[in-house]
């Protein structure tokens, strides 16, 4: 039997084998829709082929990422000295979570990580004082945000701890310095300092308790800074100041002294005084004098041991 031309004959894919079977009875364009159903049928193969393994590990490395990229998005780590907010599509959730291992749902919750320890902050500022000289110094402030109003913050104020000093402390501080400072004069401030810290630090704790964001933990005021004829005019009456109460206490010890005298002669007489006299005698004095007020007080000696 003769064999067919090659135009008459299709391919068919058997065990990974490819034969030419004729196209006996068959249409000439059904060999034309032959090739895209075997290119269609490539891929099983090699998925039936010895590399069918390789396939499978690469897939369960898949899958293992796919859960770890998962699981970073459920567990987060809220680090030592802080809290975190947690929100939902933008919305606070919850109270704020704690340090240490929290989760939340992931792609539709965020978190937001606040500060709570002790924050130190110097501000510089220039007031002016109640006789009108402008003074220049700076203000130390201690404080620390209040946990559990961390949500709170977040809703109103600032969405992170970095917006806290700028939006919440320093408004409050440079508000308190100039109402402390513009009711002393100059030379009562620089002779009173540390008064005057105390009570800008009563004022700040006072304002910024209206909002309760806050603790203050301390401020000091340092690096007073005025005009040097003012500084020479506060040395000279501070120089005066030691002056006078130097010689107030001297005028106060002086009256001490007299007090002491006068209540000391009024309550002696000549017996206390002759008692006291005998009561220091060493024994070998001869003649000592005669008791005032006695019979013999006319002056006259008392013979001690027969002499005179």
């Amino acid at each position: 039997m003769k064999a067919l031309p090659a135009q008459l004959q299709r391919p068919v894919a058997r065990h990974d084998v490819t034969v030419c079977e004729p196209l006996v009875h068959q249409r000439p364009f059904l060999g034309l829709l032959t090739v895209p159903v075997l290119l269609m049928q490539s891929p099983l193969r090699s998925a039936a082929s010895p590399e069918g393994p390789g396939a499978a590990f690469s897939l369960i490395i898949a899958v293992v990422v796919g859960l770890a990229i998962l699981l970073s998005q459920t567990v987060f780590i809220v680090p030592a000295g802080n809290v975190a907010v947690v929100t939902t599509l933008g919305k606070v959730t919850g109270v704020p979570r704690n340090p240490g291992a929290n989760i939340k749902a992931p792609l539709v919750q965020n978190t937001s990580l606040f500060d709570v320890r002790t924050q130190v902050r110097p501000e510089q500022f220039s007031t002016l004082t109640k006789d009108l000289q402008v003074i220049q110094a700076t203000a130390t402030v201690k404080y620390a945000m209040k946990p559990t109003e961390a949500g709170r913050i977040y809703e109103t104020i600032a969405t992170d701890d970095q917006q806290i000093y700028p939006r919440v402390i320093q408004p409050s501080l440079l508000k308190a310095l100039k109402s402390v400072f513009s009711q002393y004069e100059l030379v009562t401030i620089a002779t009173e300092w540390n008064s005057i810290s105390e009570l800008v630090q009563e004022k700040v704790a006072e304002e910024l308790r209206k909002f309760d964001y806050v603790t203050v933990q301390g401020l000091d005021l340092t690096g007073l800074q005025i005009a040097e004829e003012y500084r020479a005019a506060i040395e000279q009456k501070q120089i005066a100041e030691q002056q006078l109460l130097r010689a107030q206490t001297e005028v106060l010890i002086a009256e001490q002294e007299a007090k002491r005298y006068e209540t000391l002669n009024t309550s002696l007489d000549d017996q206390v005084l002759y008692k006291l006299f005998l009561d220091k005698w060493d024994g070998q004095t001869s003649v000592v004098p005669a008791l005032p007020g006695s019979a013999g007080g006319s002056g006259n000696a008392v013979i001690v041991n027969g002499r005179r």
